[in-house]
């Protein structure tokens, strides 16, 4: 009997909870949408954060990564390493070109074909992808082959993706632009959106095809999770801009010569080794013009000259001449984004000239200045015979015991001046004016004396 009560109390259990069972079954777990912000050129440091994030969403199965992009281009090595991972990617992508007013240009046009879900807001604009030589222009042949290899690039992207491949084609020859009404009629993006909250709405239900199969979107009313930026990538994106990678050479070459032309220091020199390292990581990343590095080096030099020879200023001129057109031509590219601010050269370069400016007037003025230490320094001084020098002997001089040699003789407690420095030997003469000085002065009990 109690075996038979057990039986039925499982059958009834298992009843019950069957249609749970099947309900767990048909609906997905909640889980939420990543989110990150990608605003600017598409650098190295970019391509960590956006592939950090992806892989993030594959290890979380997160219902998608929403990126939103608003970016003038960037680096086709940076850009390529992105894409890769899109299309790799298990969980669905989805490229928000937003807010108003921003821009998928060049690179940001690759990586919007790219997503398995695109979308632009109300007011911007996609496109204008022709390849540039960062380090200025190309041969002839060179920008066909370059041109060619990129076309080819985005038509695949375009095609696997189910977009318009011959637009996709056209923006990387022709550099042709569209707006986000145009985009969503040429069946260049998916849909249009005016926020992020509309967008996920939009996306509900929607099913796409990532490298794992086919995923079904559930993504209204579900929670954004936004990842930032961790403190390396904001570094790294930082330094990586041209201006503030140009000034830290600047101030690592001024901290390392105030290091050399001051010994001991420390500082500035430990201050200026670790400015350019950082300005050595952003270079790297820049198109780099070495005539343009040569002259800047060549400023420096100038400066330092400045300081042993004589110039009246001219080498000074010749360094603030050298300085300008280096830094001008330090980084040379078609792209404004990639060039360094020309009020931040020329800030820099009357920065750079005032402080050598100032090292040179410290310079001239030390070497004006009458030696007050060491051998050089004792000549002149006034001295205080301790033993007698008959004619050698010993003198108190600043608090010193010195040996010395008086050719006339002197005795203990009389002054002398020293006239010469040789070795360990001071050879000194009694001043005599001293003395008078010291005789004609009235004794403290004269002066009370007379008082009373």
């Amino acid at each position: 009997m109690i075996k038979r009560l057990v039986v039925w109390c499982t059958l009834i259990g298992i009843a019950l909870a069957w249609p749970a069972v099947i309900y767990s079954r048909s609906e997905p777990a909640a889980r939420s949408v990543l989110a990150i912000q990608v605003e600017g050129v598409i650098s190295p440091s970019t391509a960590d954060y956006i592939i950090r994030a992806i892989k993030q969403a594959d290890r979380e199965a997160a219902q998608a990564l929403v990126i939103e992009l608003d970016t003038p281009g960037g680096l086709d090595l940076s850009m390529r390493s992105i894409i890769k991972e899109m299309l790799a990617a298990e969980r669905p992508i989805v490229v928000y070109v937003s807010p108003g007013g921003g821009r998928a240009a060049s690179a940001g046009a690759f990586i919007t074909l790219a997503a398995h879900v695109a979308a632009m807001a109300p007011g911007t604009n996609i496109g204008a992808a022709h390849p540039v030589n960062m380090g200025g222009q190309m041969d002839k042949e060179m920008s066909k082959k370059v041109t060619n290899d990129a076309a080819a690039y985005i038509r695949t992207i375009a095609e696997q993706r189910g977009r318009n491949a011959q637009w996709a084609e056209d923006a990387v020859r022709k550099s042709v632009s569209a707006t986000e009404k145009e985009a969503l009629k040429l069946k260049i993006i998916d849909l249009v959106a005016d926020k992020l909250d509309d967008l996920l709405a939009a996306l509900d239900g929607r099913e796409v095809t990532t490298a794992h199969g086919k995923v079904m979107l559930h993504t209204k009313g579900v929670e954004v999770t936004r990842i930032e930026m961790d403190l390396r990538d904001k570094i790294l994106k930082v330094i990586s801009d041209p201006t503030i990678a140009y000034m830290l050479l600047m101030l690592g070459i001024a901290g390392l010569y105030f290091e050399i032309s001051t010994p001991g220091a420390i500082l500035p020199g430990a201050l200026g080794g670790i400015c350019l390292i950082l300005a050595f990581y952003g270079l790297q990343t820049l198109p780099i013009n070495y005539a343009g590095l040569l002259l800047i080096l060549l400023a420096i030099i100038l400066f330092i000259a400045e300081v042993k020879v004589v110039s009246y200023g001219l080498l000074t001129v010749g360094g603030i001449v050298a300085m300008v057109l280096g830094s001008i031509m330090l980084i040379r590219s078609p792209e404004p984004f990639m060039r360094i601010s020309l009020s931040a050269i020329l800030l820099t370069t009357a920065a750079t000239a005032a402080f050598f400016g100032f090292i040179v007037t410290m310079a001239l003025r030390a070497q004006r200045q009458k030696t007050t230490t060491g051998a050089e320094g004792l000549i002149g001084q006034i001295g205080t015979v301790m033993t007698p020098l008959k004619p050698e002997g010993s003198i108190l001089v600043e608090g010193e015991l010195w040996s010395a040699q008086c050719e006339d003789g002197a005795e203990p407690g009389d002054k002398v001046r020293i006239l010469a420095v040789k070795g360990l030997m001071l050879f000194v003469s009694k001043d005599y004016e001293a003395v008078a000085v010291e005789a004609d002065a009235p004794s403290t009990q004269q002066r009370q004396g007379g008082r009373t």
